[in-house]
């Protein structure tokens, strides 16, 4: 009787042993890395040289590191990467490198290690699809990844800050592929999202704003997309992400569109909603991201 009473006793603290491994593998998993990194996010146009002296301080680039240019956004990488490190070194930053790298190249390792260690990365305008099919599944993602997560500014302008966000905005429809540029209405199924970098899954970002008058596309994301804050980011202007907060920095507005009641309506492929929430945000505005 004894051996079956202990033999008992020894299956409940097997039992119970298996019970908190599997409660401590499952607070690991659900645990989010912490990031030590910050964004830079510019919506395109001309940047004002007060503008990049922003970014240079923010990233403490001027107190040590160096900065990385990738340009493959660009149709024009070298060209592209000429006038990125052109800006910095106007404001005396000389310690400043680019890296083009085309899709399908096995980068060297002492490029990805460049990467991994930059104090800041800055990534060009042109296509963001085009660098999301170079980059992506690569070395190259994984090595902006842990830049990112060890403290570097991640930096992007047009294209480079359509890149940041986990949903990505490509600038396509599926309703009106021919593109022109203009965005006449607000439907349903008709903006072309896909996977971005993924260094903020709480935004999606949309730029040259205000300056090519695209809210209707903004309005279809926020309604589409309830779980994350539509930004706006206009031409000159840009938006420092800092843990769950971002600053503007720059010349115009940022436009802020959220969906708390997550409100949808669907009529005859035209989107309606009510209760959305409207920002305007000015140069030296800050933003909660936490809802």
């Amino acid at each position: 009787m004894q051996k079956v009473i202990a033999g008992l006793i020894v299956l409940a603290i097997v039992f119970s042993s298996c019970d908190n491994l599997k409660e401590e593998s499952k607070k690991e998993t659900t645990t989010k890395i912490e990031t030590k990194g910050a964004l830079f996010i510019i919506g395109g146009g001309k940047r004002p040289p007060a503008l990049v002296k922003d970014l240079i301080q923010l990233s403490e680039v001027d107190k040590g590191g160096y900065i990385v240019v990738l340009p493959m956004s660009s149709s024009e990488p070298d060209t592209s990467a000429w006038w990125a490190m052109r800006q910095f070194k106007k404001q005396n930053i000389t310690n400043v490198t680019y890296f083009n790298f085309e899709k399908g190249e096995k980068p060297a390792q002492d490029k990805i290690d460049s990467i991994k260690n930059a104090r800041l990365i800055y990534v060009s305008g042109g296509d963001q699809n085009k660098f999301m099919g170079i980059v992506k599944n690569t070395p190259i993602y994984d090595a902006m990844h842990y830049a990112y997560i060890n403290g570097a500014t991640i930096a992007g302008t047009s294209a480079g800050a359509a890149i940041m966000s986990k949903k990505m905005i490509t600038g396509n429809e599926y309703k009106h592929p021919e593109y022109t540029g203009e965005f006449r209405t607000i439907e349903a199924e008709n903006i072309e999202i896909k996977e971005g970098m993924g260094f903020t899954d709480k935004l999606i970002v949309d730029q040259h704003f205000v300056w090519r008058m695209r809210m209707n596309r903004l309005m279809s994301v926020a309604i589409e997309n309830p779980e994350e804050i539509a930004v706006g980011i206009d031409e000159s202007t840009a938006i420092y992400v800092k843990s769950n907060n971002f600053t503007v920095y720059g010349k115009s507005q940022v436009i802020v569109i959220e969906n708390p009641e997550r409100s949808k309506v669907n009529k005859n492929g035209l989107l309606g909603a009510n209760d959305l929430k409207l920002s305007i945000l000015l140069p030296g505005d800050t933003y909660n991201m936490v809802k």
